[in-house]
């Protein structure tokens, strides 16, 4: 386990071999790691992960998608799924308050609310505050169905997801208001925006995006979505092998509004990446260059349908 590059880059002090950032910006970690089916050793991960970003000064946390555990199967995902009062998210609410941070936790396996009769399940995305409280509950609205048989993919998440039927306003957190995804939300580009409209700063998409279409896509989706809502992006990543059938593409990113790079984990190691989130330098770039002012009426945009 690592602090990632760009992380070491901003960063002015260490304490205890860990680095904290010196600004009295508030400060984000962005988290890399590399789930199995195994929940125990995933969770223990994790709090590895949650423990050093809280040594290295940060106040809110972001675990990628599947943080709780990637099944093998159809059947070893539903058989692991539990509901938000199960003993995993439980784990958490401790983990939070005992620390006194907020916690992201994007893609967790949550039984559907007929769970007993279809078997079916959310990909939440369960925020926790520092208190241990669950204050929102996102569900994923854009289900991950892929044939790309030139590519080796083939993933059909409707065959045992259920669609989110909403988004959720923004979230008041200790870095600013944060709108909520998952994965591939992010190349839904009108979600961004509804969300910049109800006042995010800071938009995150938690993910476990597939070696193929990471390296063609991952990083230019996560820049254009911060350029486009003038907000800054964090994207916690699951990377490498989780077993025979699966891997993900890794590289967990911290993008500024401008659309700049300040945090990036790579493509190869379990990781946290550290960034500042400073608000003033949104306000300066919405104010220079006043895109949502100049954004005309929605009849317009329809105006070819």
């Amino acid at each position: 386990m690592r602090l990632c590059s760009a992380s070491l880059a901003a960063a002015r002090l260490t304490v205890r071999g860990q680095v904290r950032m010196s600004s009295s910006l508030p400060v984000a970690a962005v988290c890399q790691m590399t789930a199995t089916p195994d929940k125990e050793a995933n969770f223990s991960a994790c709090t590895r992960l949650v423990e050093q970003a809280k040594q290295g000064g940060a106040s809110m946390v972001f675990l990628p998608e599947g943080f709780d555990y990637i099944g093998s199967s159809r059947e070893e995902t539903l058989a692991l799924s539990e509901s938000l009062d199960g003993d995993i998210i439980t784990r958490y609410t401790h983990l939070a308050r005992k620390l006194d941070l907020w916690l992201s936790l994007g893609g967790f396996h949550e039984r559907g609310h007929d769970w007993k009769t279809d078997r079916r399940i959310y990909n939440s995305h369960v925020i926790i505050n520092g208190k241990g409280e669950i204050v929102s509950v996102y569900r994923k609205a854009h289900l991950f169905d892929v044939e790309l048989t030139s590519k080796g993919v083939s993933l059909k998440e409707s065959a045992f997801t259920v669609a989110g039927p909403r988004l959720l306003p923004p979230v008041q957190t200790p870095i600013g208001k944060v709108g909520l995804g998952v994965c591939y939300d992010l190349r839904f580009p009108e979600l961004s925006s509804a969300l910049q409209r109800r006042g995010a700063e800071i938009l995150t998409f938690p993910s476990a995006f597939t070696v193929a279409t990471g390296a063609a896509h991952w990083e230019v989706l996560l820049r254009a979505r911060a350029i486009e809502t003038q907000c800054f992006v964090l994207a916690a990543a699951q990377v490498g092998s989780h077993h025979s059938r699966r891997a993900s593409y890794g590289h967990a990113l911290a993008v500024d509004p401008w659309g700049g790079v300040i945090g990036d984990c790579g493509g190869a190691d379990v990781g946290v990446t550290l960034a500042q989130i400073d608000l003033q330098t949104l306000r300066d770039i919405r104010r220079d260059m006043p895109v949502q002012q100049h954004r005309r009426e929605k009849d317009f945009y329809c105006s070819l349908d």
